[in-house]
C-alpha cells in the first residue's frame, strides 16, 4: 500500500476539506482526490462521503482510521527520526588526500570539526595512481581531487578551494635547477615522470603532459604509483615531476628544487564524492572547505 495515500487519508480525516488537505501536503487538491480515489479502489469501500458543503468519514472511514493510526503514528515517526539522523553531522567522516597535508587539507579538516565537535574527521591516504578508486569503493567519504572531474560518472564535486600555479621538481644537480622559472615549452627537452594506471587519462594528463601547448612532445621517465616514489625518482635525477606550488612548498628541501612554469593552467583543488552516497556530513565539510578557502583568499588578498 502507497504510504502517500495513508498519509493523505489521515491528514483529510483531520482536516475534513480537500483545500486545507492539498495546502499541509503540498498538493493540488485533484491530487489529494485522486489518491483518496486510489485508496478506496483498494480497500473496495467508500471512505469519505463528499457534498458540495461537507466531507466527512463514513463507518467504514472511521474503523478504518482507528484501526490504521497506531501503525501510521509509528512509521511515520520512524521516518522523521530518520530524517532527523540524515540532517546530523556526527561519527566518523573518513577524508581521502593525494599525500602531502597542505593547509588547503589539513584547514578544511580543523574548520569542519571547529563547526561540527560531533564528528572526527579520519584522513585516508590516497595513491596518486588511483585518485579515485577508494571513493567508488566506499573506502573514504569524500576526497580531495584535482578539479575539474566532469568526465568522472557518478562523482560531484564542491568548489575550487585554490588555483596555484605548477612547479618542475628537479635533482638538485639538474641544469635547469638553479633557473628562476622555465616556460611550459621547454618540458619537451625535461623527460616527466608520469603516474600508472588505474588512474584515468584525463588525471595523468593532468600530472604529466604527454605534449607542450604548441604540441611538441615532452618524453616520458617511466611511471610512479605515488607523490613519495616520484619524489625519490626525482631526487635520484631520473626524471622531473611537476607539483603544485603547495605540494613543492611542502617537500622543499636540498635534494630537490622546484622551478616555476609559466604557461601552464592553474592547478585546482576541491573534493569530490559519489552523488549517490552524499550526506549531511558530507555537505557541511564542502561548505567548510570553500569556507576557509575563502578566509585563506581574504588573508593573502
Amino acid at each position: 500500500m502507497d504510504f502517500r495515500e495513508l498519509e493523505c487519508f489521515v491528514v483529510l480525516s483531520e482536516e475534513l476539506h480537500f483545500a486545507r488537505t492539498a495546502e499541509r501536503l503540498y498538493l493540488s487538491p485533484g491530487r489529494v482526490s485522486q489518491l483518496m480515489r486510489s485508496l478506496e479502489t483498494r480497500i473496495g469501500g467508500r471512505l469519505f462521503d463528499r457534498t458540495s458543503r461537507r466531507v466527512r468519514l463514513t463507518p467504514l472511514g472511521e474503523r478504518f482510521l482507528a484501526d490504521l493510526r497506531p501503525s501510521y503514528d509509528g512509521l511515520a515517526n520512524a521516518v522523521s527520526r530518520a530524517k532527523t539522523a540524515a540532517r546530523e553531522v556526527t561519527g566518523v567522516l573518513r577524508v581521502g588526500f593525494l599525500a602531502t597535508p597542505t593547509d588547503a587539507v589539513t584547514g578544511s579538516v580543523r574548520a569542519f570539526e571547529s563547526r561540527h565537535p560531533g564528528c572526527e574527521v579520519e584522513l585516508v591516504e590516497i595513491r596518486l595512481s588511483d585518485p579515485f578508486g577508494k571513493l567508488r569503493a566506499g573506502q573514504v567519504d569524500l576526497a580531495f581531487t584535482l578539479l575539474p572531474v566532469d568526465d568522472e560518472p557518478g562523482l560531484a564535486a564542491g568548489a575550487a578551494l585554490n588555483r596555484v600555479s605548477y612547479r618542475l621538481g628537479l635533482s638538485a644537480r639538474h641544469p635547469l635547477a638553479a633557473r628562476a622559472s622555465i616556460d611550459v615549452e621547454e618540458l619537451a627537452s625535461v623527460p616527466l615522470i608520469g603516474v600508472e594506471g588505474p588512474a584515468p587519462r584525463w588525471w595523468r594528463e593532468r600530472v604529466a603532459p604527454s605534449v607542450t601547448p604548441s604540441g611538441r612532445p615532452i618524453p616520458r621517465a617511466g611511471a610512479v604509483a605515488t607523490t613519495q616514489e616520484g619524489l625519490t625518482q626525482v631526487a635520484l635525477g631520473r626524471g622531473g615531476m611537476l607539483f603544485c606550488t603547495p605540494t613543492a612548498d611542502h617537500h622543499r628541501g636540498p635534494e630537490i628544487s622546484f622551478v616555476p612554469v609559466t604557461g601552464l593552467p592553474p592547478s585546482i583543488l576541491g573534493v569530490a564524492w559519489v552523488r549517490a552516497a552524499e550526506t549531511a556530513a558530507v555537505r557541511a565539510f564542502d561548505e567548510a572547505a570553500a569556507g576557509h578557502a575563502l578566509g585563506v583568499e581574504a588573508l593573502v588578498a
